[in-house]
């Protein structure tokens, strides 16, 4: 049995989780937050990176400087729009970024935020592994494994998911510290 399509569909569901804990704002200024922002440049949305440049000069401060100074409003507006929770000071030329200090409330309640995301992960990484189940048993009872080899397929994709979720729990562990820490 060719277990690369459920290793596949986990390592898919971990690159999303590592996406997904990249844009959580943890006190320092990180670009990916703007990752899913994107503006109506001539009728078509574009994320802002392929508009402006965005550099950070400071660890709480963002910078975005447009190629075209006429996107500079639509920037403004898009980034007031998404729910990113930071308001931009556009000074006609850059638009500046400002993240404030994190409080202890805030912290938990990200700590909470991407506990969620790590469960939801683990959810996907446990369906993958049902699915990955019922295609053995399926196979086993078509005849084309014997039984034997349907125990060594379930305890195969069993070892896949229990690493699954160890990086998860890691990837976990170090979100949580780097939000605590700062």
């Amino acid at each position: 049995m060719d277990y690369s399509e459920i290793k596949e569909k986990m390592n898919k569901s971990i690159d999303s989780l590592n996406e997904k804990f990249s844009e959580v704002r943890a006190g320092r200024a990180n670009p990916a937050i703007l990752n899913k922002v994107k503006i109506d440049y001539y009728g078509t949305p574009t994320p802002i990176n392929q508009v402006a440049g965005v550099s950070v000069p400071e660890a709480r401060l963002i910078v975005i400087q447009p190629w075209d100074m006429s996107v500079l409003k639509e920037i403004e507006k898009a980034i007031l729009a998404s729910d990113i929770g930071i308001n931009p000071n556009n000074d006609g030329k850059v638009i500046r970024l400002a993240f404030p200090e994190l409080n202890e409330e805030r912290r938990k309640e990200l700590v909470k935020d991407i506990k969620k995301m790590a469960e939801e992960c683990k959810v996907a990484i446990r369906n993958s592994r049902r699915d990955g189940m019922d295609l053995a048993k399926k196979l086993q009872k078509d005849g084309d494994i014997t039984e034997d080899e349907l125990k060594q397929a379930e305890n195969e994709i069993q070892n896949l998911t229990d690493k699954s979720i160890e990086e998860i729990d890691k990837m976990l562990e170090n979100k949580e510290k780097e939000i605590m820490s700062i």
